[in-house]
């Protein structure tokens, strides 16, 4: 039996705005941005990593046995932004213009900071972007020092700002 095809509108919900990938009969779908204009968007994540301070002087000092710890998570994130389309099911792929992955270490965690902007032109925001390069930069620095400590945080990913779009400006 054929199932009717299901409308482009989201399904109004009784506690506030709709749900953009839900639709009418509350099956996951991709947004239609086709009739969106294209503006420029910019998205800022961070998030942290939590260690011993042992374990921070290990990465600060460059001594960490698999190598350059934030210099890999800071490429693995960059390199995660550019695919988050692969890993978030409903994510638009799109041609990003910028992306920067900044991790500082932060002795009174003591640990890294992780913050990620992501820039584009077009019609959907790279939140989702933003907060894939975060997550992937703190879990890359969580594999490299793994074998020195096992007990890591991976603590407060959450978007910082968003600019563009028609919902504007927002700031955490």
């Amino acid at each position: 039996m054929a199932r009717k095809a299901s409308t482009t509108k989201p399904s109004k919900t009784k506690a506030g705005p709709a749900l953009t990938h839900i639709g009418a009969s509350g099956e996951a779908r991709m947004v239609d941005v086709s009739a969106k204009p294209a503006t420029e968007r910019l998205a800022v994540a961070e998030g942290r990593v939590v260690m011993t301070r042992a374990t921070l002087d290990l990465i600060v000092s460059g001594n960490a046995k698999k190598g350059d710890v934030l210099g890999t998570a800071r490429i693995a994130g960059i390199m995660a932004a550019k695919r988050t389309s692969e890993l978030i099911p409903l994510c638009h792929p799109l041609a990003l213009s910028k992306v920067t992955v900044d991790i500082e270490p932060d002795a009174k965690l003591p640990g890294c900071l992780v913050r990620a902007s992501v820039k584009v032109t077009g019609p959907t925001g790279v939140e989702m972007e933003a907060l894939t390069a975060v997550s992937v930069a703190c879990l890359t620095i969580y594999d490299m020092i793994k074998a020195v400590e096992r007990g890591v945080r991976i603590e407060g990913i959450h978007l910082v700002e968003k600019l563009g779009g028609k919902s504007g400006h927002y700031r955490a």
